[in-house]
Formats: structure tokens, sequence, C-alpha cells
């Protein structure tokens, strides 16, 4: 399933056929692998926001953590890191509700961990997009507006590499851009940086009229969002009548469309625009109207704001007892203020570790991989064999010494470029053959060898036939002759002598074919 499939089952699912959708999926998953946890995980994902779509959080969780199972199957790094900021998501919905449920290093962990896949490179740049906006989204959701912006960002300019004009991808992160600046600013207002918060206010005004002109030929909803943004953004400018005026006839109509969430952020900068105008009274019936509509488990940050807003309000409107309520309210934004920042700097050291860690692995990975085929080298295969040798459980080990027939010609007539190509195409179709516990490594110029972990010697003559069979498909004027032998693991290092003569007898018969070792005679 490819992920423009799976992205239209994802908004189905958000759009009111999540039932229909999930089981779809589980079809799909029970038909591919024999059960609904088993199958790729893009389905595994269209079930989890399946579930989340019916506030199923812990059924969502649970099908995440099946999803990233999947993906490290795959070792695909995108679904991997959609499956990581997924399941942080969720653990942040479950800790709002239930306290005992919230774990902030967990979520932080995860997102750390999904930024991590995503550096490790992403093909599909639609699928990349969507990481980034998973965990963008997340990290606004923690209000770390500095880690959620730049995700934003890169899941813009990846959507616009896909170059779908019927995506509404483009509209939805720029959509997501404006309103991290409008959250920016709301809360810099709150703690007196109010330059700084106008700052942030010019800026979300640009991301929403982007939005505009990219939903300029998609569902009037997008275009709706866009403009209550640009109105929001205006509130604090030098026009608050005629900003009041936009964010009123944009809330309306997404009112209409019962996307209250919307509706609900664009109400306490209406407010705002209102009182700047000379409309106290329309401004406290916008807020009054807005309160009961807060839902139990929404948005922390609308909620405070609509609250605070309200104060402000009566309290201009001659109230002492709500003016000594607001001293309260500004110092507890302030703490707030300084509990994101120590979570901003947790998110951050977490992040060095990780960069530091990947790079220590990166390191270690390089000194054991040989560069131009990416199979183990030399070292790596020395290290193998001692600790093979080192066993003492009596296993089996089988080995196989692969060399290239005419590798030299093929070299010295058609050049280096050439004989560089046919060395990785060859590593590649011995890695396809070859399971992934064992060993391939490239021993020599045009030697390879592979370790097979308790395998005895009609197991390795079977692969010794498919890789041989294999690389004669690939006509690249080479062929393979392969010596096969096996013994104890502690015997190893004889073993692979002795598949090394059987490679030479391989090779003197022709080439292209394999060649058993004769057994090793027991010592009296």
């Amino acid at each position: 399933m490819d992920t423009v499939e799976v992205m239209h089952l994802v908004a189905a699912a958000q759009q009111g056929a999540a039932d229909e959708v999930r089981r779809t999926a589980e079809e799909r998953l029970v038909e591919i692998g024999g059960s609904v946890e088993a199958g790729p995980a893009g389905l595994h994902f269209v079930r989890a926001v399946a579930f989340f779509a019916v506030n199923d959080y812990r059924a969502a969780l649970a099908a995440s953590n099946l999803m990233l199972a999947a993906a490290d199957r795959e070792g695909d790094a995108g679904w991997r890191s959609i499956a990581l900021s997924f399941r942080a998501g969720q653990h942040i919905v479950l800790g709002e509700s239930e306290l005992a449920e919230y774990n902030i290093d967990a979520v932080l962990r995860d997102l750390v961990a999904a930024e991590a896949a995503l550096a490790a490179g992403v093909s599909d740049p639609s699928l990349g997009s969507n990481a980034h906006i998973g965990i963008g989204i997340n990290y606004d959701l923690l209000r770390l507006y500095e880690l959620a912006e730049p995700h934003f960002a890169a899941a813009y300019e990846l959507s616009c590499r896909v170059g779908d004009p019927d995506s509404a991808v483009p509209a939805i992160c720029q959509a997501n851009l404006a309103a991290v600046h409008l959250e920016w600013a709301l809360e810099l207002y709150r703690i007196g940086e109010v330059d700084e918060a106008e700052k942030h206010s010019l800026i979300a005004e640009s991301h929403a009229v982007q939005v505009g002109q990219h939903a300029a030929a998609l569902t009037p909803y997008w275009r709706d969002v866009g403009g209550l943004y640009t109105g929001c953004a205006r509130a604090d400018g030098e026009d608050p009548e005629g900003a009041a005026a936009q964010i009123s006839r944009y809330a309306d109509r997404i009112r209409a469309c019962e996307r209250m969430d919307i509706w609900l952020f664009g109400m306490p900068f209406l407010a705002v625009a209102l009182d700047r105008s000379g409309h106290r009274a329309e401004a406290l019936a916008v807020v009054e109207e807005a309160l009961p509509h807060l839902p139990e488990h929404g948005t922390w940050l609308v909620a405070a704001a609509l609250t605070h807003t309200h104060a402000v309000l009566l309290a201009r409107s001659g109230s002492p007892a709500v003016r000594a309520a607001l001293r309260y309210g500004d110092e507890l934004a302030t703490a707030l203020w300084r509990q994101r920042q120590r979570t901003l700097h947790t998110a951050e050291t977490l992040r060095s570790y990780e960069q530091l860690r990947v790079e220590h692995e990166r390191v270690s990975r390089s000194a054991q991989t040989d560069p131009l085929t990416g199979v183990a080298n030399r070292r790596a295969f020395d290290r193998a064999l001692a600790h093979l040798a080192s066993r003492t459980d009596g296993g089996l080990t089988a080995v196989l010494v692969v060399d290239l027939d005419k590798f030299k010609p093929l070299n010295d007539t058609r050049g280096h470029a050439a004989g560089d190509h046919a060395l990785q195409a060859v590593a590649a179709a011995l890695a396809r053959h070859i399971r992934g516990g064992d060993l391939l490594a490239r021993t020599g110029g045009d030697e390879f060898c592979a370790l097979l972990d308790d395998s005895d010697i009609d197991d390795a003559a079977q692969v010794g036939e498919r890789i041989v069979h294999a690389v004669r498909e690939l006509n690249l004027g080479v062929t393979l002759s392969v010596g096969i032998a096996a013994g104890s693991s502690t015997a190893v290092v004889g073993t692979v002598e002795r598949a090394d003569r059987a490679m030479y007898a391989a090779k003197s018969g022709g080439g292209d074919r394999t060649r058993i070792a004769p057994p090793r005679m027991p010592v009296d």
C-alpha cells in the first residue's frame, strides 16, 4: 500500500468514516499478514488514526505500538518517526484527562527518537512531510513553539515537492505555522513581552495569507481558516475594527462547519479587536458566548486566553474583585512560562544526547563497514570469527567464501567505475539472500565471506546455489565461485580455510558454481 492510499484512508477516518476505515484496515492487515498484529506500518497508522478519531485513545496507543513494530520490521525510518510521534500524542492526550497517565519524559523521548528517525533520511516526500507534521503538532501541544515551528516549515517544503495540486497539505502546513506563532504571541502578551508578541503576530499573518493562496483551488474550509488566522494576527495591529470584522466573518463560516476548536481559537482575538475598537460590551458578549463551549479536556492555551480576556474586560468595566484575580492570573502565567522553559531545556538536552548517540553509532558502523558496498569489512569479519570461536554452546556455523569470476578483465577493459558497480551489485544480491542475523563481509578486493550461524551444510548449499543464480541473472559480466563448509562454531577459523579451498576448486572448475568442502577429518 503506497503513502497516497494510506493518507486517503486517514482523511476518510478523520472526516467521519472512522469505523468503516478501521474495519477496512483490519481486513487488509489479516489478508496481508494473517493477523491484525502483522502487516505493513501504513495500515497500522490508518487503524491508529481511526481509533483516535472516535476518542479511543488507549486503543490508538496500542495501535501505535503495533505500527512501530511494523516500521522496525520494514526498516522504514519515515513510518518509524510517525509511529513514535503518534504514540507521544496519545500519551499527551491521556495525560490531559488522567493525571496518573502524565509522563512528559516518555513523550519527549518518543519525539526526540522520531526526529532521529527522520534525520536518517526518508525518500518519500509525502511520508516525510507527514512525519514532520506529527512531530510539530506534539511539540506544539507541549507549547514548545521553538521546536514545533521548524517541523511545520520542513513539512511545507516537502509537501510542495510532492507537486499534487489537489493536496491540502501545503495549506495545512501554513495554517499550522500561523497557529504556532499566534499561540506564541498569546503567551508572550500574558507575561508582558509585548514587542516579541507583536513580532510573532506579524509572522503569523504572513503564513495565514499563504494559507488562502494555497487553498484557492481547495474546498472553502481552508480558505476560511486562512482568513480567520489573518484576522487574528491583525487584532493587535493598526486596524482592529477591520480585524474584528474579518474574524467575525470567517469564524461564522467555520462554526457552521462544526469545527468548534478553530472557532474557539479565534474568539480571544475577536474580543481583543472589538475592545480595541471601542466595543467593550460586544467583546464581553463574545467571550461569554464562547466560554460554555470550552471542552472539558480541550487545549489549555485557548481556555486560558478566553478566561484571561474575560477577566481583563471585566476589570476594565470596573470590577475591583476581578483586578485581584488578574494579578494572581498574571503570576500563574509567568510561572507556567518558566515551567515551559524548563521543559524546553529538557527537550533540547535530550535532543543533544540523541545526536551524540547517533553520531557515535555512525562512527562505530563506519569503522566496521566497507564504504563501497555497505556490507561489513574485514575488521568486522575478524571480530565475528573471534566471537564465534569463543562460544561454548556447541553450535554449528556454515561459511561461504565467494569470489568474483572474470572481475579483473572487467576492471581492466571497462574501467574502475564498472568494477565498482559490479561489486556493489553483487554485494546487494548477496545481502538479499543472507539472513538478517548472519554476517556478510567484503574480505578482499573481489572476495566476500558469509557466516551463517546455526546452519548446517545443506542450508549453506541452498544459499550458495541461490546467490550464484542471482548474480548470473544480473548480466554484469561477472559470475561467482562459491566455496562452502560447515562445522563447530569453535572451529570456525578452520571452516573458513576449508571453504576457501573449496572456492578455489570451484574456480578451477570453470567458475559460476558452488563447491562443498570435504568434511573435516576427526582428530584421533
